[in-house]
């Protein structure tokens, strides 16, 4: 399918720079967005992330400061300049798809073509891209929380914003939904190129899709950067009772796949010129070249000595770079360098292990894993 792209820019800066108070909640950011992919919206219920595009969507009006899209201004308090949401060319996706319960799905898109006064997208082609060719005459209550939320994204595209945010679309749905909302999401960024904010408690889900991360707390902006950067950086994150349930120590990893399948039943990554990373076969339909996936700190064990004679197929030779201790948990953070590339690794053992293993800073060591602990969402 040969779509045009809608964004005639290969960087579409936003620039957020608001305060917007509540009775307990205030909402303060200042950052810069260069709007390339997806990027994600991290953090606990009640950090502010849908708050944040709510304001940029133009439906908080009582807000102080300025917002500026591709250099154009879309709210000022000082100079009084504020554009009304649907003047603003931005699209929103919420978690419950909102659309018409009185029309089938059909006249739920034709609907936003009608709002698209210079149409280039061909509905046709955007039926197909959001695989809903079989299900435009069913109407609404007819149609899964999956199928609704394909039609909400489909309607968004169709009025061909310069912007897409997305406010945890997925949250109500099952697995399978997901890794096809999921799947959907990034072919459609690929092939219009519409850059998008997407918002998810899910570090899981966003590891998978955005290529940078902004993370969110009680309103402010405690993180932004890329992808696996900041999911190693919440690692370090002090928990609390809140943070705990989101937050999963981790190691985030996009690697090149070298055999889809070795004739085991195991997908083969590879880590650098000599190591191999195996993992349960994935999708052997799939085209991709790399593969996003990740390895909980808890999965990973440390052996100081190498794990020849083990059932355990992914064993790595790593250096000890930090240790942080707290409460009686330590997280090692441990570094695989071959050729000049190097790659981080995180371990969460006992205080225990750690005094047992009698582990330092600059210490070698092997890390083990089996290849179940290496997950992907999409496949």
């Amino acid at each position: 399918m040969n779509l045009p792209s809608l964004i005639t820019h290969s960087s579409l800066p936003l620039c957020v720079n608001v305060q917007l108070n509540y009775e307990q909640f205030t909402l303060a950011i200042s950052q810069k967005f260069d709007l390339q992919g997806i990027t994600g919206v991290f953090g606990h219920s009640g950090s502010g992330k849908s708050t944040l595009l709510r304001v940029i969507a133009g439906l908080e009006k009582q807000v102080s400061g300025n917002i500026t899209l591709n250099n154009k201004v879309l709210a000022d308090s000082h100079t009084k300049q504020f554009i009304k949401a649907e003047q603003r060319h931005i699209g929103l996706v919420f978690q419950d798809a909102r659309l018409f319960p009185h029309l089938t799905v059909l006249a739920n898109l034709q609907f936003a073509v009608k709002r698209c006064q210079h149409a280039r997208l061909e509905l046709n082609e955007i039926i197909q891209l959001t695989e809903l060719d079989t299900l435009l005459d069913k109407h609404v209550d007819e149609l899964s929380g999956g199928q609704k939320q394909r039609v909400a994204l489909a309607r968004a595209i169709l009025t061909e914003p310069r912007l897409l945010l997305l406010d945890e679309p997925l949250s109500a749905l099952d697995r399978q939904a997901k890794t096809r909302l999921l799947k959907l999401m990034a072919t459609i960024q690929t092939e219009l190129q519409i850059p998008m904010l997407y918002v998810s408690h899910s570090l899981d889900e966003l590891q998978q899709v955005c290529d940078k991360l902004l993370v969110l707390a009680q309103g402010e902006v405690v993180g932004y950067g890329g992808i696996h950067e900041m999911i190693h950086q919440l690692n370090y994150l002090t928990t609390t009772s809140q943070t705990e349930e989101i937050i999963h120590q981790q190691t985030s990893l996009s690697l090149p796949i070298k055999h889809l399948d070795n004739g085991y039943g195991l997908t083969v990554l590879s880590l650098n010129d000599d190591e191999e990373i195996y993992l349960p076969v994935i999708a052997k339909q799939t085209t991709a070249q790399s593969l996003r996936c990740f390895i909980l700190a808890r999965d990973i064990s440390i052996s100081l000595m190498e794990p020849i004679h083990s059932s355990i197929v992914n064993h790595l030779l790593a250096k000890i770079t930090t240790i942080t201790t707290q409460k009686n948990m330590a997280l090692v953070t441990a570094l695989c360098t071959k050729h000049g590339e190097a790659q981080e690794f995180f371990v969460n053992i006992s205080a225990f292990s750690q005094q047992k293993l009698a582990l330092s800073v600059g210490q070698k060591i092997y890390l083990q894993f089996k290849a179940g602990a290496v997950r992907t969402y999409l496949y």
